[in-house]
């Protein structure tokens, strides 16, 4: 009844707008070429009506729009023009307009995204956004992108599970952690580059979407630029080199278009030591279109990444060894070998049906995709620890010795470290020979091994030039089987299946002897199964355009152990119990026009969701037990902007405010405290955090050739509430009479409200300026300044257990507030400085358009902190005091350190 009311209301707003158009016609054209442009996109800026050229780059459009408007026209890989526009009814004839070669098309490739971390270590702290916005012209988000993601900024502190991905319609988050997995289509730039974004909480006709914003990836041959382009990189980032070959049919006579592109990227190293990069993809695109209404699309992505990881560093182990230092590797046989490797190779198959109607536009899609997300260890039992920074191997550990500081061995230490800084991999091929069959050291995977089916539809329909709706649903699911197999028992004979702390069977029903090949330790299935419907409507009218969307969700999960654990005969064995979420979320937003150059935008948001699959088991590995009294996390947030379009200033200015409430984390370390020493799983419950500031973004035409750029963002992420701990020893070597029967500890609330959330730089500044030359050369500069970041907290430091004495029982007599407060003061990182450079040239020889592409980041070669995190084995006040006692602790917090100065190199060819 309501939405009758709502839509009754609207049409009469149509009534008295009146009928009035106005008709636009023009042709685009390539200029040097004079090539016709296709599928390009023309748009007045203060409106949603997008129109499109036709094969011979004609266009022909009816806007009822009237008064002073700016018209933009759009095309992959060209430079965006905007004409300003009197609407009165009046036909306008723009004849040919001709659009340069984006030359800067390149920065796309040099985008430094830290999606998946380049840098990064066992806790998966760092999570970027920055993938997402590489297809946004926003000026801001064109900085956050491209600029401040090197020191780990996330826009408006919000981790990419806040934003949606999609190919074709298709949702590509993944149920584990909620992020996109940018490797799944890594390396295939040419064709993931024809891309919708939208910001924020702004409509999307594909998905409800998430706060972050939205990105629709299109891989429809169709809307590709025909021809063969050939591209070859240097860098001295992750890979060193790469090779990229793809071709486009274009639309043919038939209705059939076709798209291949394969690339090639490696690094024996990277700017890390021991980070090797080899990577290979592939993709294949067939589109038929029945007619130019309806069309099928077939498309395959396979893209296979494997590459050397890196680990954050003490203060202490950066000073001796310097911010490239990575001790995960050592040579073996004269090549270098990294104990920490991942692996992604998740190929990806979609089939769409698109219908586009005058008014009304539908899209099915169905996604298949399967494969594995491993990653490499070493595993040692009963053995030395081999990792060469291990804190009884390093100087910090004689000097903050209990029995007082000996700093003849500390200098020892220090000598022996410098000289054997990496993994001594012949040293643990020794040892194993020494340990008769049985192996002390081992080098096994961690496997993920998923299936996912996964489908959506979305249906857009105009209603009239006032009135527009949308609805659509989306399913996934995923089976997900989770193991550990050995992948090499460096010359042991066999592998005991048992764990050393408890001295208990892993798989009780199994063999006790484990081969290579042979899955141990662990495992089990996930089964996770989501459902989504939205249904939206948008009304425009002169001044005003508004809209209103909702979703309603439903998700599934459980577990099935394949392993019987000794540790946990009752749960561990078999299917759990199934954990479910209904999920409704709500947005709308309006947009006031003060002129057709100023408007006003407000959008709010309030959306339910499940908590993510990594923050539902305690610890999945071993048994089916979830987090108790689990709630589903409520997201609320508004955003206000101003936006100005005016014919040499453009930009907009940003308010938001966000608040996530009932949030679950669940960490995963080692502690030694008043309550016990062990392997634990910190389980924090009633979380929430608090998210608000302001963001802009100006651009200023000088001239023809000159831009200059000033964007910044100045937030206040903390954390808003004093959540509950909860402890899960796995072998209750904590005082028995404080563990529950499961194994749990209550440590009641964590101080934690106020404090800053470690989410990258909290405040951002960029001033740019670039210089486009007639002669097809351009180079631009930015100078950046970062401040306000974070490192990652130890909750465990800041509850009540942490002030307790194990030997009495009783609070440390010196734990007052002062001294606590002064020793768990938050560690505010270093102030950035950064100066970009970025450049390029183009030429146009007999038809052949030939493109070089050349950026310089960190010009200055400034070595800075981009995050870290306390550890948490220091686990009550006695002992933290006295490792700080030395200005070195043994258990400092790590750090992960930025690359110094890096280059981007590209040679394109295009026919």
């Amino acid at each position: 009844m309501r939405l009758a009311i709502v839509l009754a209301t609207l049409c009469c707003c149509k009534s008295l707008c009146g009928q009035q158009s106005t008709r636009i016609t023009g042709q685009l054209m390539e200029k040097g070429s004079d090539a016709p442009i296709s599928n390009a996109i023309i748009t007045l800026e203060n409106t949603s009506q997008e129109f499109a050229t036709d094969s011979n780059g004609e266009f022909e459009i009816n806007v009822s729009e009237t008064g002073e408007q700016i018209l933009r026209i759009s095309a992959l890989d060209f430079i965006s023009k905007r004409f300003s526009v009197y609407l009165n009814g009046t036909p306008i004839d723009l004849g040919i307009i001709y659009l340069e070669r984006d030359i800067a098309r390149e920065q796309t490739d040099n985008l430094i995204s830290l999606t998946d971390g380049d840098l990064s270590d066992d806790f998966e702290s760092v999570s970027s956004s920055m993938g997402l916005l590489q297809s946004t012209r926003d000026v801001f988000l064109n900085r956050a992108a491209f600029d401040f993601g090197q020191a780990f900024f996330k826009v408006r502190g919000y981790d990419s599970r806040n934003g949606q991905v999609l190919i074709n319609g298709v949702p590509m988050n993944k149920f584990f952690d909620g992020r996109p997995q940018w490797n799944n289509w890594g390396g295939l730039n040419d064709v993931v580059r024809n891309q919708e974004f939208t910001n924020s909480l702004t409509l999307n006709p594909y998905t409800f979407g998430g706060i972050l914003g939205n990105t629709n990836i299109n891989t429809r041959p169709s809307g590709m630029r025909p021809g063969l382009r050939l591209s070859s990189s240097l860098s001295n980032r992750t890979y060193r080199g790469r090779l990229m070959a793809t071709y486009n049919s274009g639309e043919k006579q038939s209705g059939l278009a076709y798209s291949v592109s394969a690339s090639r990227r490696w690094a024996k190293e990277g700017f890390v030591e021991g980070t090797l990069y080899d990577a290979y993809s592939f993709f294949g695109a067939v589109e038929y279109q029945f007619n130019p209404q309806n069309s099928l699309t077939f498309t395959s992505m396979l893209a296979r990444n494997r590459r050397g990881r890196s680990s954050a560093l003490t203060e202490e182990v950066f000073h001796l060894m310097g911010g490239q230092y990575n001790p995960y590797w050592g040579e073996q046989d004269g090549k270098i070998r990294n104990s920490r490797e991942r692996e992604i190779f998740e190929p990806l198959f979609l089939l769409n049906y698109t219908l586009e109607k005058k008014k009304l536009n539908w899209n099915i899609g169905i996604a298949y995709q399967t494969g594995i997300n491993s990653r490499s260890r070493l595993g040692y039992y009963n053995a030395p620890n081999p990792d060469p920074t291990y804190y009884r191997y390093l100087p910090s550990y004689h000097i903050n010795s209990s029995i007082g500081a000996d700093f003849i061995n500390a200098n020892l230490a220090k000598e022996a470290f410098l000289e054997n800084p990496q993994l001594n991999w012949e040293q643990l091929y020794t040892a194993n020979a020494n340990n008769g069959e049985k192996a002390a050291y081992l080098l096994y995977d961690d496997v993920a091994k998923s299936t996912t089916i996964s489908g959506a539809t979305n249906f857009n329909y105009s209603l009239s030039d006032f009135i527009k709706l949308g609805f659509g649903g989306n399913y996934k699911a995923t089976s997900s089987e989770n193991y550990a197999e050995i992948q090499d028992l460096l010359g042991a004979g066999f592998h005991e299946d048992m764990d050393t702390f408890s001295n208990t069977l892993n798989d009780v029903d199994g063999d006790l002897q484990k081969s290579e090949g042979e899955k141990f330790n662990y495992h089990y299935n996930l089964d996770a199964f989501q459902m989504e419907g939205f249904a939206q409507v948008k009304f425009t009218s002169k001044k005003w355009n508004g809209f209103v969307s909702a979703s309603y969700s439903n998700f599934n999960v459980l577990r099935d152990g394949f392993f019987k654990n000794e540790r946990y005969l009752e749960n561990s064995f078999g299917t759990g119990e199934k954990v479910s979420f209904s999920n409704l979320a709500y947005k709308g937003g309006s947009t006031y026009f003060l002129t057709g150059r100023h408007w006003f935008t407000a959008n709010a948001a309030i959306v339910e969701r499940p908590p993510i699959i990594q923050n539902i088991f305690i610890n999945p590995r071993e048994n089916n037990e979830t987090v108790p009294e689990l709630q589903k996390e409520v997201v609320s947030s508004v955003d206000l902007s101003y936006f100005v379009r005016l014919p040499s200033l453009t930009g907009r200015i940003s308010a938001f405010y966000t608040r996530f409430q009932h949030t679950t984390d669940i960490n995963f370390f080692f502690v030694d405290s008043g309550l016990g020493s062990d392997f634990v799983q910190e389980v924090i419950t009633g979380l929430d955090r608090l998210h608000r500031g302001i963001e802009f973004g100006f651009e200023y035409e000088a001239s023809s050739s000159i831009k200059l750029t000033a964007a910044g963002n100045v937030g206040h992420y903390v954390y808003a509430s004093d959540p509950s701990v909860q402890i899960n020893f796995d072998t209750a070597s904590a005082e028995e009479d404080l563990i529950a029967p499961e194994g749990n500890i209550d440590l009641g609330i964590a101080a934690l409200k106020d404090l800053k959330l470690a989410q990258g730089p909290q405040t951002a500044l960029a001033l740019g300026v670039s210089y486009r030359a007639p002669k097809y050369w351009w180079i631009s500069g930015t100078t950046n300044f970062l401040t306000n970041n974070y490192s990652n907290l130890s909750i465990i430091t800041r509850t009540s257990s942490f002030l307790m004495d194990p030997e009495t029982g009783e609070p440390f007599p010196d734990a007052s507030d002062v001294n606590v407060s002064k020793l768990l003061k938050q560690n505010k990182l270093d102030d950035i400085y950064l100066l970009n450079l970025v450049g390029g040239k183009s030429w146009l020889i007999n038809g052949k358009y030939i493109s070089f592409f050349a950026s310089i980041n960190n010009v200055f070669d400034t070595v800075f902190r981009t995050g870290g995190y306390e550890q948490s084995r220091n686990g009550n006040y006695g002992q933290l005091k006295q490792d700080n006692q030395s200005g070195s602790p043994s258990f400092a917090p790590k750090y992960w350190y930025s690359y110094g100065r890096t280059y981007f190199l590209n040679l394109a060819i295009s026919f």
